[in-house]
């Protein structure tokens, strides 16, 4: 039987600041402070986005900044493991950040001639080998989109 219900049940307890919801996927909103959990054995997982809320995690301007963000949370979980009797693996920590990097990579890649952009703006970047100028969608959970401009 998977342990996260009972753990985000202690969770709910030691942290009433923040709402805990079942839900189909593992995230933190800072909208409305609530950690949202999968009904699965992924405590790991629980624990990052527990660390999202501790962290004050609201938002990124800059995309390499939620690698950065995500990294933080990942060494907050870490702390926070400890006393919940939770394993968290080098390698989950890094596969999640991989695509994370993944992400950035495919987000700054010139639709034009696949040189590396810089981010000029939320969501524009520019090519500084062909002055290409694009446009990126969210992207998070859906696919990329680039829109030259």
């Amino acid at each position: 039987m998977p342990s996260t219900p009972s753990l985000a049940q202690r969770l709910k307890s030691d942290y009433p600041q923040f709402n805990f919801k079942q839900a189909d996927d593992y995230l933190w909103s800072p909208t409305n402070q609530t950690v949202y959990y999968a009904y699965t054995d992924q405590d790991e997982l629980l624990m990052h986005e527990l660390a999202h809320g501790l962290l004050g995690h609201t938002e990124y301007h800059h995309d390499v900044e939620l690698v950065a963000i995500e990294r933080s949370a990942w060494d907050k979980a870490l702390e926070l493991a400890e006393n919940y009797n939770v394993s968290i693996t080098d390698g989950l920590i890094e596969s999640t950040l991989d695509s994370y990097r993944d992400w950035l990579h495919a987000r700054s890649t010139c639709p034009a001639c696949s040189a590396t952009g810089l981010q000029i703006k939320k969501q524009t970047y520019r090519c500084p080998a062909c002055q290409h100028t694009w446009r990126v969608n969210e992207a998070r959970v859906c696919a990329l989109r680039r829109f030259s401009v």
